[in-house]
């Protein structure tokens, strides 16, 4: 196997989810912080990594991916001792793959929707829409949860670690009511049990928690 360098940030819950697939997947790996807020992702350097300066990044012995999502995939396919992580069945498949999209383009839009304005523009009013979108958010993973104990069935795959990691900031705005999610709830406890949860998404979430909290946000 070439050398794994994963290029990101801890606060960013794509990179969280590469994260915990490289952990799950039990392989050696360079993490490189990309401090966005001194502006390195715009430099030479890293442009030619991805042009599209975003994190998170992967080099595979020199072979570029980015977007997290397809970062996930790919790890999955080329170094997984099995498929159940991402399966190759194309049924099952599928269904990791509808949960993929909906977070990317539902629950992530969703969160930078809330935490761009808050985060970068010191707006700290969030609209109660929001709010109310963020629960329907909810009310949709814990439908998903009705087919089995992870978000695409019986077996944990890649799109769990994708909500797992959007939803450490997310939680801060609306807890998941355990009356009202039940499945939800005791899916967020099943994915914090796993052996590398914490130093994959629990301790670098921590931070944007941290940060979330320190701008005191109301709700209108």
């Amino acid at each position: 196997m070439g050398k794994l360098t994963l290029y990101g940030i801890d606060g960013s819950p794509p990179v969280r989810s590469v994260l915990l697939t490289l952990k799950a997947l039990g392989l050696d790996f360079e993490y490189k912080i990309v401090n966005l807020m001194e502006g390195e992702h715009l430099k030479p350097e890293f442009l030619k990594i991805n042009p599209l300066h975003t994190v998170p990044a992967l080099d595979d012995n020199g072979f570029y991916v980015t977007d997290s999502h397809a970062i996930n995939s790919y790890l999955v396919s080329k170094y997984g001792k099995d498929d159940s992580l991402y399966p190759k069945d194309l049924q099952k498949k599928a269904i990791v793959d509808q949960r993929l999209h909906y977070d990317s383009s539902v629950v992530t839009t969703l969160a930078r929707s809330i935490l761009r304005p808050l985060l970068w523009e010191n707006n700290s009013e969030i609209a109660q829409t929001k709010i109310d979108a963020l629960d329907a958010v909810y009310k949709n993973l814990n439908l998903f949860l009705e087919t089995g104990d992870y978000l695409a069935g019986n077996n944990l795959t890649i799109a769990d670690f994708h909500i797992a990691a959007v939803l450490v900031g997310l939680v801060v705005f609306l807890e998941v009511d355990s009356t009202k999610y039940p499945k939800l709830a005791d899916w967020l406890e099943r994915v914090k049990e796993l052996p590398y949860y914490e130093e994959a998404n629990g301790a670098p979430g921590a931070q944007i928690v941290a940060l979330i909290k320190s701008k005191n946000f109301t709700i209108v």
